[in-house]
């Protein structure tokens, strides 16, 4: 299966160029890892190209924005986007990358060309239809991987439900969600880690949603939920844990450990691509 990703490289003047490859996005963030000047080698070993992946197969991008020294990045797999090497993945990022900004690309590849200035319309895929992960029962063997790929849905603080997170991030269902829910298997709370997770609080009309990884249109999310209130977390997962009145509690993340196991990786990856 192809791992797509673009690279945009933009110049002091302003004008970019646009790398596309084909195998670039799992592990994107662990080759950054390495800092400003092995990602710019590494990128321009790629072929210019001016094919902009759209929202569905972009798997990955990263933007380097020479004369602003901002890093604009996305990955749907790596460390970055596990809950436990989050926070670590992104200290490590930042302290590689001194003296640059560095954002995440919520939105994907729509972002990257919002940045430029590009219409974001050109990598949007309008499918009305979307693709919602199936609720998952309390004993789904999905379930028992430590990383499962999952997203949390607490209703109120006496609902929850795990969504298998292999397609659209719930919170676009809008509120059709809710219909889906009713009926749906429902778990005492989610004690794992989670790839991404909506909060709905009835009552007030009010809905959060949070992701590690991207979500097409996700600044756009507040027109699916009309006569709600919608906040996007971004990460933010602990805001997840606040609302939803202990019905999400997932492990406790060691800063440490999460660091000493990211750089073991990022360096092991170094090594095998440095290998003949």
């Amino acid at each position: 299966m192809a791992d797509r990703a673009n690279f945009v490289v933009v110049r002091e003047n302003g004008e970019y160029e646009l790398y596309l490859s084909r195998f670039g996005a799992v592990g994107i963030d662990l080759d950054l890892l390495a800092g400003p000047a092995e990602a710019l080698s590494m990128v321009r070993q790629l072929k210019v190209d001016g094919w902009w992946l759209d929202d569905v197969h972009c798997q990955g991008a990263a933007l380097i924005d020479l004369g602003r020294r901002v890093l604009l990045v996305f990955a749907w797999e790596g460390p970055s986007v596990v809950m436990r090497h989050r926070a670590a993945a992104m200290e490590l990022l930042r302290e590689a990358w001194a003296g640059w900004e560095v954002r995440w690309a919520y939105d994907g590849p729509a972002e990257l060309r919002t940045y430029l200035g590009l219409d974001p319309e050109l990598v949007r895929d309008r499918d009305p239809d979307v693709l919602v992960g199936e609720l998952l029962e309390p004993e789904s063997e999905d379930l028992a991987d430590p990383e499962p790929m999952v997203a949390v849905v607490t209703v109120g603080s006496d609902r929850c439900y795990v969504v298998a997170n292999v397609s659209d991030h719930p919170i676009r269902e809008g509120t059709s969600l809710l219909d889906r829910l009713a009926g749906g298997p429902e778990h005492e709370a989610c004690r794992m880690s989670a790839e991404a997770g909506v909060h709905v609080d009835p009552v007030r009309r009010r809905v959060g949603w949070w992701v590690l990884g991207a979500s097409a249109e996700a600044y756009e999310m507040p027109q699916r939920w009309p006569g709600w209130t919608v906040e996007f977390w971004q990460d933010r997962w602990e805001e997840h844990v606040r609302r939803s009145g202990g019905r999400f509690q997932p492990p406790p993340v060691d800063r440490e450990h999460a660091l000493a196991e990211v750089r073991a990786v990022a360096a092991h990856r170094w090594e095998t691509r440095m290998r003949p």
